[in-house]
């Protein structure tokens, strides 16, 4: 998270997630009604942190992508407690995810030991595989603590630090693909073997991703249309061109397809993920879409909230 405000409130929207979820979980068909009205006002909560986070995105990590997603976030989480009010009842599977998704996740922006093992954990590795391939460097110690800052010093560009955060474990991919395998219900058989695969690809396709943006800006490998780069992003140094075209324009947009395609592999362990792609594609399409016919899955019988 970005400050204090956007902690608290996203610590407090899980929680109304998690109340929503327990709500639905344990309570009767009255206790589902109470249910469906506290997981739309969570859906609210969960689009105003979003577009609280739009100006970080947008203008501070210069992240088109992450912008326009937290800009869309807003009014498509509207729709979403719109739709749960009007009684879509397939929604309270996404809900529950969202809880799981925020308990997995917010732990280590808490958690300084869990944070720092994290980051440390996967500054080492991409230092190993950067070594492996004979590049010299030095890691170095930020914040006090965290050994997780790469130090290059190049004779033709000069010297480049690149800091490994907790945005750059693969902890938020992580955290939705165990949100949604926690929040169906399914045997324990398939939801561990979905993990056994989302996770590890998740880790391993991570790992590439810092060593090609850390690679490529230490190396100036894409100092390509510097000049309109420069004046688009704002900045002044023309070395960030290389790290914002590895970044925030190739990393980012191939981010996407991996998780589609993870999603597709997962979804054939636990067909029960579909009915979250499909209320997916009917909030941003308005249409009814059979992911189950395309995927060439059974649906599961009463997919529609307490008996997925």
């Amino acid at each position: 998270m970005t400050s204090p405000l956007t902690d608290g409130l996203a610590w407090f929207t899980i929680g109304v997630f998690a109340a929503a979820t327990a709500l639905d979980w344990y309570d009767d068909d009255r206790g589902r009604g109470r249910a469906r009205y506290l997981a739309a006002g969570a859906w609210v909560l969960f689009g105003v942190f979003w577009a609280a986070l739009f100006p970080h995105f947008a203008f501070e990590q210069k992240s088109f992508v992450e912008g326009a997603l937290s800009l869309a976030a807003l009014p498509a989480c509207l729709y979403v407690a719109y739709l749960l009010v009007r009684g879509r009842e397939t929604l309270f599977l996404l809900s529950r995810a969202v809880a799981f998704m925020g308990l997995i996740y917010m732990p280590f922006t808490m958690i300084p030991p869990a944070k720092e093992w994290l980051i440390e954990t996967v500054a080492w590795q991409g230092e190993v595989v950067m070594r492996t391939l004979g590049y010299e460097f030095r890691v170095i110690q930020r914040e006090g603590t965290i050994r997780g800052t790469y130090f290059f010093a190049t004779e033709d560009h000069g010297d480049f630090t690149v800091n490994v955060l907790l945005a750059c474990t693969g902890l938020g991919s992580i955290a939705i693909f165990g949100g949604l395998i926690a929040a169906v219900r399914a045997p324990l058989r398939r939801k561990l073997r979905a993990l056994a695969v989302a996770v590890p690809v998740i880790w391993a396709l991570n790992l590439v991703r810092v060593v090609f943006i850390t690679l490529a800006f230490s190396q100036q490998w894409l100092q390509v249309f510097v000049e309109p780069t420069m004046a688009l992003v704002g900045y002044d140094n023309p070395n960030m061109v290389s790290y914002f075209i590895s970044d925030r324009v190739l990393a980012q947009s191939l981010s996407v397809v991996a998780l589609v395609g993870i999603s597709w592999v997962v979804a054939r362990e636990v067909p029960e993920l579909l009915t979250v792609g499909e209320d997916v594609l009917y909030v941003v399409t308005g249409d009814e879409y059979d992911l189950h016919e395309a995927v060439g899955t059974e649906r599961p019988v009463a997919a529609d909230g307490k008996g997925e």
